[in-house]
Parts: C-alpha cells; sequence; structure tokens
C-alpha cells in the first residue's frame, strides 16, 4: 500500500528545488492569476522555518514591509510557486527562527557565511 502512496506523491514533486536552508535570504516567486492572465509576484526575505517531508514540505518566509513584518508560508512542490532564488546563506544555530519576530533593526540581522567563514 505505501509503494502505491510514494509513486503518486514522487509524480508531484518538482525536480528543480535549489538548495536552501533556515537563515538564507531567499526570493519566493508566485504565480498570480488575475482574469485571464497570469504573472509571477516576488516575495523575498529570510526563511525562518522548514517543516514536513516530500509533498508535504513546507517553508516560512518572513520580511519586514513599512515597519510591519509579514510571513507568508509556502509549499515547496506547489505548482504556484514558479521558482526559488536563493539570493545569499546565512550561518544560523537554530532550526526555527523565530525569535526574529520580537527584534528589529541591527538585531534582526544574521550573519552571511561568508563573513562567518572570515571570523572563523
Amino acid at each position: 500500500m505505501s509503494n502505491i502512496l510514494d509513486e503518486i506523491t514522487a509524480e508531484g514533486l518538482k525536480k528543480d528545488v535549489p538548495e536552501f536552508d533556515i537563515g538564507d535570504q531567499v526570493k519566493v516567486y508566485v504565480k498570480i492569476k488575475e482574469g485571464d492572465k497570469t504573472r509571477d509576484q516576488a516575495f523575498g526575505g529570510i526563511v525562518i522555518a522548514r517543516k514536513g517531508a516530500g509533498a508535504n514540505e513546507t517553508f516560512t518566509v518572513r520580511h519586514v514591509a513599512y515597519g510591519v513584518g509579514v510571513e507568508k508560508v509556502f509549499p515547496v512542490h506547489s505548482p504556484y510557486v514558479s521558482r526559488i532564488e536563493v539570493e545569499a546563506h546565512s550561518h544560523v544555530r537554530r532550526a526555527k527562527l523565530y525569535f526574529l519576530r520580537d527584534r528589529k533593526g541591527k538585531s534582526a540581522r544574521l550573519r552571511t557565511k561568508v563573513a562567518a567563514a572570515a571570523k572563523a
């Protein structure tokens, strides 16, 4: 029974998903349908959480717009997510970065992997 389920879910998985992890700066392009036309809308920010596996895998992206924190949860293998671009990698020591919700300004920044490697 589980072999059949694995085959069905494997058909819906994307093959061109880039490698990204918690703390990375990403830009997610989502297909938006307006009338009979479709366009891609970008949502950029920091990946603060990733959960699930296979077809049920999701990730949460957070950014601050006009002083208000905005978070969106995206399914990794959704047909509405046209592409994911990784802009920068960061060095983090947590699996979930929910503590960034309480931070403002400079304390909300993360160290990039290039800066972390140079410091070590």
